[in-house]
């Protein structure tokens, strides 16, 4: 499929060279160098150096620490600082938001009527990988008390979760990120029941991503930044982001973001001391790194593939896992301050970009009989752009240990063209209905679109009606479980449709009871719908696990009663007879197997049907006022 949107935002990046192969060719540069950051803590009161710049940036507080410094700020600045609650983690303790805003200003729904831009940043999801929470704390400080960057709050609110993970955070160890560079001590990937946050936000498991989405919609950002830190390859840069973009934002806002917001953000990082790359770096080969950059491409199991569907830009910062912590530390705070910037001066233009999404979201069920497809999934297109990468140099050997070729990292710039996958095709799609309808006994999936704060009503009788709706066959389940569920995708890889189980679209009379909930498309979260409701969406109730049970066959046949049936039933159709005849003897293991024998006529009669295995039971509909009155 062409590229219709610049998804890999290569306005700062495409260099113009030509076409490269997958030799990797090597650019002369002197000047491009890695940088660190030299003095070991910034000059000023020290009375306000946060924990991990009082320790040299040798650690990194606790819960209790952090929480302590920030109420000392907000004892200090009460009219620009607001700490509030949110929500309780698994093991209690308490999720909190901080709020810098310049005029005591504190309410969401006044910032918004007063058009200010409202800038959330989340950090700690991953709570070995904290260094946005030692980044805002100190960019926090700056604005409300040193005020060295107290313009950034001119008109722009700056929000922020400290320890998202907070359960994680406490569980802290020097032995939990073996590829980081520091702090002496970190939190853990996962939350307290060792779940990945950052695969949970569509399906919601956690009561973390409940608080967060309860949350979420009552601010509801205008750009929301994923604070991380990098596994992967080495290389010269101590900052790398991407920004989301696609064929589910609208066009104005991917313009923005590739023409405006990733180019001024690297060019604001570079500027201040650090080397930013702008898309995450994902190698083709770990191995052989000068086979090149490969697509990138975050599902809404991801916060920043979640945010495509809010329709809000989304970005994800990456600070390089083998530079020291203050240099990760710092280059955060650089990209965070570069952004709040950007939101001053842009804040007009990302504050109608953000409204034609809600408008554009909100007619998505608007013609259910058209041919308009909704993209669910993407792949790369197959396109390679020539990008300038500045790695290093290194060796590959062969391993006396695992017998593989093993990547030997130098310190030695290697300034370098490479190959980068571009482009992207869809490779699963649905017509939008005008509304779902949703048995009301299928209450865990109604619950996470309550979760979500989507938009439902509710039946108030039964009702029975033509429907579309999906018959599914050949589903297969991963072993061993990925993020507690045993879903129909690999896990980690590549969404890859149809490899673990395909669903047809049928037309097929349906009955629903009351209290069914019906979910119109005319809605701001129509996307979250379709994502959440397709199943060949990668991260669809159906593909995680929910809708199991229809995969259950409940009735079966006695041997003695399928002898008559077979037998009865290839009397009736000679067609039957032959095809049956013709398995037994093409198929050996078929014909060995007295069971399976039985079962081919089981499988093609009322009763087998009777079971409606693989019968999705959430219909679609093109008219909902055929369901009568709703509460």
């Amino acid at each position: 499929m062409a590229d219709l949107f610049s998804f890999m935002r290569l306005s700062a990046l495409v260099l113009c060279l030509g076409s490269v192969g997958a030799v990797a060719q090597t650019v002369a540069d002197s000047s491009l160098q890695p940088r660190a950051a030299t003095a070991c803590v910034p000059s000023g009161d020290a009375t306000w150096l946060t924990p991990a710049e009082k320790s040299c940036y040798a650690t990194t507080p606790d819960y209790d620490d952090t929480m302590a410094y920030l109420r000392r700020v907000q004892a200090a600045a009460p009219g620009q600082v607001k700490i509030e609650g949110f929500g309780k983690t698994g093991e209690g303790r308490e999720l909190n938001i901080v709020i810098a805003s310049r005029d005591g200003i504190f309410d969401p729904a006044a910032i918004h009527a007063a058009k200010r831009p409202i800038v959330l940043v989340q950090n700690s999801i991953h709570a070995g990988e904290m260094d946005g929470k030692d980044a805002c704390l100190a960019l926090f400080r700056d604005m409300v008390i040193n005020k060295t960057k107290a313009a950034l709050l001119d008109r722009a609110v700056f929000v922020f979760i400290p320890m998202y993970n907070a359960d994680g955070h406490e569980r802290r160890s020097p032995y939990n990120r073996i590829n980081q560079d520091g702090p002496a001590e970190m939190g853990w990937r996962g939350n307290g029941t060792n779940l990945n946050l950052n695969r949970d936000y569509l399906k919601a498991d956690t009561p973390e991503t409940r608080a967060f989405m309860a949350m979420f919609h009552h601010w509801l950002p205008d750009f929301f930044v994923d604070d991380h830190v990098t596994d992967g390859a080495d290389y010269q840069y101590d900052v790398t982001f991407t920004i989301d973009d696609g064929p589910n934002l609208p066009q104005g806002t991917v313009t923005w973001v590739d023409d405006v917001a990733t180019p001024a953000l690297e060019k604001y990082v570079d500027a201040h001391g650090h080397l930013a790359f702008p898309t995450y770096i994902n190698l083709v080969n770990d191995n052989d790194p000068a086979q090149g950059l490969g697509f990138n491409d975050d599902p809404p199991r991801f916060s920043t593939g979640y945010m495509v569907l809010e329709g809000r830009p989304g970005m994800l910062v990456e600070l390089h896992m083998l530079k020291d912590y203050k240099t990760r530390v710092t280059g955060n705070y650089e990209i965070l301050a570069g952004l709040m910037e950007l939101m001053n001066r842009d804040a007009d233009k990302v504050i109608a970009l953000n409204a034609a999404a809600d408008q554009q979201a909100d007619s998505l069920g608007a013609h259910p009989l058209s041919n308009t497809k909704f993209p669910l999934a993407l792949a790369w297109g197959g396109q390679t752009t020539p990008v300038l990468f500045r790695g290093y140099k290194y060796t590959r050997e062969l391993s006396a240990v695992s017998g593989a070729m093993w990547v030997k990292y130098s310190h030695e710039p290697w300034n370098v063209s490479l190959p980068m996958q571009t482009g992207y095709k869809v490779t699963a799609e649905a017509a939008p209905p005008a509304a779902y309808i949703i048995p009301a006994q299928w209450t865990d999936v109604i619950g996470v679109l309550a979760a979500h704060q989507v938009e439902m009503k509710r039946t108030t009788k039964a009702w029975t009606g033509n429907v579309e709706t999906y018959q599914c066959t050949g589903m297969t389940w991963q072993e061993p479980p990925f993020e507690g569920r045993h879903p129909t995708f690999n896990g980690e890889a590549a969404h890859d449709p149809g490899k673990f189980g395909s669903c047809v679209m049928i037309q097929q009379k349906m009955s629903y009871p009351a209290g069914s909930a019906v979910v119109r498309l005319n809605q701001r979260l129509s996307r979250v719908v379709m994502e959440w409701l397709e199943p060949v969406a990668p991260d669809s109730a159906l593909q995680w696990g929910f809708f199991d049970s229809i995969f259950e066959q409940k009735e079966y046949g006695e041997a003695y009663v399928l002898e008559s049936l077979a037998r009865e039933m290839m009397a009736k159709d000679p067609k039957l007879k032959e095809e049956f005849e013709k398995k037994v003897s093409s198929d050996p293991a078929f014909a060995g197997d007295a069971k399976a024998r039985l079962e081919f006529f089981y499988d093609r009669s009322p009763w087998f049907a009777s079971n409606r295995v693989g019968l999705y039971p959430v219909g679609r509909l093109n008219d909902v006022e055929q369901l009568g009155d709703f509460k």
